[in-house]
Order: structure tokens, then C-alpha cells, then sequence
């Protein structure tokens, strides 16, 4: 995968998308930079800040990575799986309602959600919620999401690639 058309964004263009992240998960990793660009790679629209991709943007929705959510760790709309997920989700799987553990309640059908593991909390995936929150929780059968980037796909490979 290359990174195609890469140009730096304006000042009014990193606010907006870093309100949007802000309103989203309760972290602001953009404001008050000028370093971000915008680039494409394949499919995916990237937000770019020190050579690295931490945030992508879906269906005209900005959100974080998984590197962007290391990075500038996230307090809301999350998903806790259990251990026996985890390694479906590594492998791209969307996440299934019985392997939920926990879930923001504030999660509407619809939102961009980040997936986690119940031990160390760490994220594992990003995607697009299903169900609400507490439908995830209650749940017992049924998808709860719908995986869009996990750790190990080329999006997240794409900042292992030597640069050039």
C-alpha cells in the first residue's frame, strides 16, 4: 500500500476534524498544530501527524488509528471484549455481542466505536457500532460491530513500511 496525493491541511481544516475526534472520544490530539496533512492510500482517507497515520476518515467522519489511539489515549466509546475475542479481532473479525464484556453506554447505533481487551485495555480495532452500548452488553447473540481497522492489517502496517 502507498500513501498517494499527501498535502498539509490548513489551519481551519485540522480544527474541524480535531473537534470532530474531540466530540468523539474526549481527547484532542490535532489542536493547535500545523503538521497534519491529508493523504490517501487505497481505499482509506488518512489524517498524517509526525510521519505517522493517527487518524482516518470514514464516510466523512475523522477518528483515530489504532496508532492515533496509543498515541493520544481515548476516553469514550469504547468496547471491552473478553480474552477468548481477541484473537478474531486480530485477524479482522467484526466483534460478536457475546464476546462484549463492556461497552460506553452513551454508543448509538451507527457511531465509529474503538475495541479494546478486558486485561489490558489496549486497543485492538476500530468500527462502526451495530447495536447501542447497552444492547452490546445484553446481548447474546448477533454482530456488535463491524471491524473497519484492526492491528495487523496494512493500514497498520503501512507505518512499518521503511520510508522513502
Amino acid at each position: 500500500m502507498r500513501i498517494r496525493r499527501r498535502q498539509r491541511l490548513r489551519r481551519k481544516e485540522i480544527n474541524g476534524h480535531s473537534q470532530a475526534i474531540a466530540d468523539a472520544l474526549g481527547v484532542d490530539p490535532f489542536r493547535d498544530r500545523d503538521d497534519i496533512d491529508l493523504a490517501e492510500a487505497e481505499e482509506w482517507r488518512l489524517l498524517i501527524a509526525d510521519n505517522e497515520v493517527r487518524g482516518i476518515i470514514v464516510g466523512g467522519r475523522p477518528f483515530l488509528t489504532i496508532r492515533g489511539l496509543l498515541a493520544s489515549p481515548a476516553k469514550r466509546r469504547w468496547v471491552t471484549v473478553d480474552m477468548g475475542a481477541v484473537k478474531f479481532v486480530y485477524n479482522g473479525a467484526d466483534i460478536m455481542a457475546p464476546g462484549v464484556v463492556d461497552a460506553d453506554p452513551a454508543i448509538r447505533s451507527g457511531d465509529l466505536v474503538w475495541v479494546r481487551d478486558e486485561r489490558n485495555l489496549r486497543p485492538l480495532a476500530i468500527g462502526e457500532a451495530l447495536m447501542s452500548g447497552p444492547e452490546m452488553v445484553a446481548s447474546e447473540k448477533g454482530k456488535a460491530v463491524a471491524s473497519i481497522h484492526h492491528v495487523g492489517d496494512p493500514l497498520w502496517k503501512l507505518d512499518e513500511e521503511p520510508k522513502e
